[in-house]
């Protein structure tokens, strides 16, 4: 059996890279899957699990777990899941010496293969702490790294191999063009798109390292290159897919024939310049705080909803609790927003960064939203009131498309995004 994979090299369609860690972002997006009958592309970011347990707490084998639990829970089949790995490198320990970063990266490496993960993003293309501040860090030093790292796949899919010989052969994706986690910090941030030249370096510069470790052949492995083609999203501000600005990039592309791009911070662009990119070789499109930007919306819509019809001694306050817990934690977004006290309020709810997405865990949160689910279901939610929170999902449910329930409600919200990608990757 074939990582499926490895289809998008030979077609014209791509696939999302959904990467959240978010349970009923999760739910809604396999749900979905189920209902289309597509496979779907699940990832962890190296900061959400590793083996240290990450933001979420889970390890490789945890979030496997989780992600399963999740698909049997909807009896969706296992093998629908295609689950990946990004960012996975030094992300999370770059302020370590690159002895000490690199041997937890390869630990980390051979967990998620080990777990069973599919696509693995080598991801070392940030300076540790004996790297020159001063200087760039250069492709034979990112590629070198990255070499280290798929070894260390290559064992860890070789042990998988003694136990099930049919075991599906992972694959990589490389680049030393890497966008950071969850959007640019700065609106001013300078956008370029990857120049050819430093495409085809990096690929060539790859091509050395593996030869020079003894991995050659493992590069037929590689599926796909991180570029930047003009896409990136801050707290304000989107900057939407350009093809012409792309153009000589994609174009380049098209003497690889057995490699596709991947996008990262495709978020909040529109799906027609989300189909574009999939035309122009970004057939990998990776989202992330659009889902739970789209979660939080329906929330609060469900909480506007309750506001009216629930008794304030018996309301969740998912709005209010939210921005509480935030208050009283401010480590995930204190460094990201910026500006009056009033700005700051209106970033923590509204910034498409989307930091809330740190706390939905908390079970502080996770209270108010069961809370808050339990409320709407055990009351009548009069039509017009649906239809000034909810509009699109009061259609949904006026046709019979959609139940009338708290949860379907808001993973409504989720399933929208998911449908422009699904638009946009399928022909």
């Amino acid at each position: 059996m074939k990582n499926p994979l490895l289809s998008i090299r030979k077609t014209h369609e791509g696939i999302p890279s959904y990467c959240t860690a978010n349970e009923i972002v999760i739910e809604a997006i396999l749900e979905q899957a189920q209902q289309l009958n597509l496979h779907v592309l699940i990832e962890g970011t190296a900061n959400q699990i590793n083996q240290f347990g990450g933001y979420t707490g889970m390890t490789p084998k945890d979030f496997r777990d989780y992600v399963f639990a999740i698909a049997d829970k909807i009896k969706l089949d296992r093998e629908k899941i295609i689950l990946g790995a990004d960012h996975f490198g030094p992300l999370t320990w770059a302020d370590l010496p690159e002895k000490e970063a690199m041997k937890n990266s390869c630990e980390l490496v051979r967990l998620a293969v080990l777990a069973g993960f599919k696509k693995i993003h080598l991801d070392t293309s940030m300076k540790l702490a004996d790297d020159n501040p001063d200087e760039r860090l250069s492709d034979d030093v990112i590629a070198g790294r990255s070499a280290i790292l798929l070894e260390e796949c290559e064992k860890a899919y070789q042990e998988l191999l003694k136990e099930n010989p049919e075991e599906v052969r992972p694959v990589y994706v490389i680049g030393s063009e890497v966008p950071i986690p969850g959007g640019t910090q700065e609106e001013d941030a300078g956008l370029q798109v990857t120049k050819v030249s430093d495409f085809e370096n990096t690929l060539k510069t790859y091509q050395k390292k593996f030869n020079e470790h003894g991995i050659s052949e493992r590069f037929e492995d590689v599926i796909a290159v991180v570029v930047q083609p003009g896409v990136e999203f801050g707290d304000k501000d989107i900057h939407p897919y350009n093809r012409e600005a792309a153009k000589d990039l994609s174009n380049a592309l098209k003497k690889y024939p057995d490699l596709v791009f991947e996008g990262h911070s495709t978020d909040y662009q529109t799906r027609e310049n989300l189909r574009e990119m999939v035309e122009d070789g970004v057939k990998v499109l990776k989202v992330g705080p659009a889902l739970t930007f789209a979660l939080r919306e329906g929330l609060f819509a469900l909480s506007m909803i309750e506001k009216e019809l629930i008794s304030e001694d018996r309301r969740a306050n998912f709005i209010e609790t939210l921005e509480k817990v935030m208050l009283e934690n401010p480590k995930h977004w204190l460094k990201h927003y910026h500006g009056t006290e009033n700005e700051k309020r209106t970033a923590r709810k509204y910034s498409y960064s989307d930091r809330c997405r740190y706390y939905f865990s908390l079970p502080e949160i996770k209270s108010a939203i069961r809370k808050l689910f339990e409320n709407i279901d055990g009351v009548e939610v009069p039509a017009g009131l649906l239809c000034q929170f909810m509009p699109v999902q009061y259609k949904k449910i006026r046709d019979n498309k959609l139940k009338m329930k708290a949860d379907a409600l808001v993973k409504d919200f989720v399933a929208s995004v998911a449908d422009d990608y699904n638009y946009a990757v399928k022909k």
